[in-house]
């Protein structure tokens, strides 16, 4: 099998979704041990390993299965002209699922991911930027130790 730099980095995104399903923050933080995370206006909120693995362990509320009991969905990236130094920016929507024993299925956040990813020596892909923004959220008490957006 032949997998294209698009592949990768879709595999990249599947990987922070299963990783953040899990409850497992540091291998969040391993994930972007090379990236900075954004607001969706562009202020930095954690860079590297440990400030994002600290930033996931304290916004992330985990329930008794050690998880956060939800379901990270990410679609319809889209990918945009790399820019000259090779590094590639993709767009994606996404949407987190959540069920708990007090809280029927239901979506509870949805926006848009702005990824930025580069190679390194090896010629791996890997994230150096994510910015957040959120389109819609609902119930958010039983995903986030704090309040993010606004109920639409």
């Amino acid at each position: 099998m032949h997998l294209t730099d698009g592949d990768r980095i879709r595999g990249l995104l599947g990987t922070y979704c299963q990783l953040i399903d899990a409850g497992d923050f540091a291998g969040l933080g391993a994930l972007m041990a090379r990236a900075t995370l954004r607001t969706e206006e562009g202020a930095a909120v954690a860079t590297g390993s440990a400030e994002v693995a600290a930033l996931y362990a304290d916004l992330v509320r985990v329930h008794g299965d050690g998880t956060p009991m939800t379901q990270h969905l990410v679609a319809n990236t889209v990918f945009h002209d790399p820019h000259a130094d090779g590094s590639v920016t993709a767009t994606s929507s996404y949407v987190v699922l959540q069920s708990t024993p007090e809280l029927r299925l239901q979506p509870v956040i949805a926006g848009t991911y702005v990824d930025t990813f580069a190679r390194d020596e090896a010629g791996s892909w890997h994230f150096t930027e994510r910015r957040f923004g959120i389109g819609r959220a609902g119930d958010l008490s039983h995903h986030l130790t704090t309040a993010m957006g606004e109920p639409s």
